[in-house]
């Protein structure tokens, strides 16, 4: 589907969104496609417009004060508007917007988009609420022992995925958590060559699969049962047979399924996204509504990034506005819809819910593992990687090693503001939340940010790369390098014949161009610690990010290492390592400098077998 072709009715954002006019009030029948709602439907690529934000930019690094900065550029703004009028009197111009649109890429928006309000009025959301948290409590309680502890059983969406597995891991260790009905497809195994199917893995063979590569032993192995389904269908697409034993047993739906593509089209993500969830919480819903239903909740994991680009106010985790700067992409829009629906569901049908909202998530914090993701922060740190690790290449003749150090140094270009601030949350630390609004009834009803309040800079992710890399990372002005620079590299690529090094570039700077822009929004937390019960301090970012790093040099190979079996073993050799370097030197593994873990490792694992030596 094209962006200017409107979407099919039933994917339609004036379900959710409409068009109001700033004058008037009133609300507009205009059209509104998805494109209308992103950041870049509504950026000027004029050059005094780009100058000017990348002038923004540098005052932002020079004072520290973004308030400041944003006081003296409207001062500056009021200048020139009054230069605009002014010129426009003196040559005979009759629209002066129009001049202005022509030598400053000015703008004015005469209209703002807002969310459809739900049938429930205000003042008695908090009572619904309330009444719902009271019958999750006496539900819950139903399922307490003589000793008083929890027999949860619980279905899980998504547990292939990155979040899923961590989910699987840590109920498996929890022995409040009784079972985890895993929701999977059958998987098809084509040959490479001639793309044939030449294997088909049930859902009972896939999940025996996964189970092997969570290290898991025969008990913990018996909390999990795979049924066959898909997220896109009616019932979550699960037979009969098993629907009716489910709704006599599950107490809770963890709803963890999403496409996670930051680049993905329109289409596809609110079939992922929104599609998904609404298939899920009417599953939840039949559940319970079933007589004698032991159902307690519902699971709803979303994103704190459903707030878009909340660039003057605290992002808060109990409502849910139409961003005044817009959504970086379809994936933020269609989980911010997806979020309206779980709200819905709530309040006009009474279903019991609970809202979790993980920032970036990356690898867990103690040893970096990610059980094989290879996207988002993994993505850039990979290609970091990849160019050192082909300028190291002894074997490559004075030619070779000269072209590849011209693509290096044009692969080790990231388009972010030193100054702008990433919320990156160890997976561990989602998880945990997950397995702890399972058993906090009080949460029901609440929108839970699982975030962190230190943040790490695009400078500080840059210093750390050099430091755990060894590769110097150039910061580029993300709104110059979106406009000038990165169209100027793909075509330099695409002459030396680097089409695929080009579509990386641009795939990372389509999805990172909006994350690290100054002016990030600012996730309120609380609820983690107020109503889950989870620690303070929350992870400590910058140790995180260095496992990550870490993790990716000498457990993945930066990513070139793709069988997930393998990733298992090393991961479980990692792990060992770097509990035994915590109990040696008393302290995190992620605080450890550079040099000292490098030696650490040198000195511990014999990386051509990746064994403990």
């Amino acid at each position: 589907m094209s962006d200017d072709a409107p979407p099919p009715a039933e994917m339609a954002p004036a379900q959710y969104i409409e068009k109001v006019s700033l004058l008037t009030g009133e609300v507009l029948d205009d059209e509104i496609l998805p494109k209308h709602l992103l950041v870049s439907g509504h950026r000027d690529y004029h050059v005094v417009d780009v100058q000017a934000r990348w002038f923004m930019s540098q005052l932002v690094d020079v004072t520290g004060d973004e308030d400041v900065v944003r006081g003296a550029m409207k001062q500056v703004r009021k200048i020139g508007g009054a230069a605009q009028n002014l010129l426009s009197r003196v040559i005979g111009e009759s629209t002066s917007d129009r001049l202005g649109k022509a030598l400053f890429g000015y703008k004015d928006r005469e209209y703002y988009f807002r969310y459809r309000r739900h049938s429930v009025p205000k003042n008695e959301i908090y009572s619904v609420i309330h009444r719902l948290q009271d019958e999750a409590k006496n539900k819950l309680e139903g399922h307490r022992g003589a000793d008083g502890k929890l027999a949860v059983r619980t279905l899980l969406t998504g547990g292939t995925g990155f979040v899923g597995k961590e989910v699987m891991w840590q109920a498996a260790h929890d022995d409040q958590v009784s079972e985890v009905v895993v929701v999977i497809r059958p998987k098809q195994i084509r040959d490479r060559k001639t793309k044939e199917v030449v294997k088909t893995l049930s859902p009972a063979d896939r999940g025996a699969l996964l189970l092997d590569q969570l290290w898991l032993d025969d008990a913990q192995r018996k909390k999990f049962r795979f049924v066959a389904g898909d997220v896109e269908q009616p019932n979550l697409g699960i037979a009969d047979d098993d629907l009716a034993e489910l709704e006599r047993t599950l107490t809770h739906v963890i709803h963890s399924a999403a496409s996670v593509s930051f680049d993905d089209p329109y289409e596809k993500s609110f079939l992922a996204n929104v599609t998904g969830t609404l298939n899920a919480l009417a599953f939840s819903h039949r559940l319970q509504s079933s007589e004698g239903s032991p159902f307690v909740a519902h699971l709803g994991i979303e994103t704190s990034y459903i707030h878009g680009r909340q660039v003057r106010q605290v992002a808060r985790e109990d409502e849910v506005v139409f961003p005044r700067n817009f959504y970086n992409n379809y994936y933020e829009l269609t989980k911010a819809m997806a979020s309206i629906e779980t709200e819905r569901f709530m309040l006009e049908k009474g279903l019991r819910v609970v809202q979790l909202n993980p920032a970036i998530v990356i690898g867990e914090g103690r040893a970096g593992n990610n059980r094989g993701d290879a996207k988002v922060v993994n993505a850039p740190v990979n290609v970091f990687g990849r160019a050192k690790e082909a300028l190291q290449d002894d074997e490559k003749g004075m030619i070779e090693w000269s072209k590849g150090w011209v693509l290096a140094q044009m692969a080790c270009v990231f388009p972010g503001d030193a100054s702008a601030e990433l919320n990156l949350i160890p997976v561990d630390r989602v998880a945990e939340g997950i397995i702890a609004a399972l058993k906090k009834p009080r949460a029901v009803g609440e929108r839970i940010h699982l975030a962190t309040d230190n943040r790490i800079t695009s400078e500080r992710i840059r210093d750390v790369v050099k430091e755990e890399i060894g590769v110097n990372v150039r910061l580029a002005d993300p709104t110059i390098h979106r406009n000038f620079t990165l169209p100027a590299l793909s075509r330099v690529l695409g002459g030396l014949g680097q089409k695929r090094l080009a579509n990386g570039l641009e795939k990372l700077g389509t999805i990172f161009g909006g994350y690290s822009e100054w002016g990030q929004p600012i996730h309120e937390v609380g609820n983690d610690v107020r109503i889950l019960g989870m620690s303070e301090p929350r992870p400590n970012t910058e140790q995180a990010f260095r496992m990550l790093c870490r993790h990716n040099r000498y457990v993945q190979r930066f990513g070139q290492l793709k069988d997930d079996d393998e990733i298992s073993r090393r991961e479980k050799v990692w792990w060992d390592f770097c509990l035994d370097l915590e109990k040696k030197h008393g302290q995190p593994v992620g605080s450890l400098q550079a040099e000292l873990f490098k030696r650490e490792v040198d000195d511990g694992i014999d990386l051509e077998a990746f064994a403990r030596k």
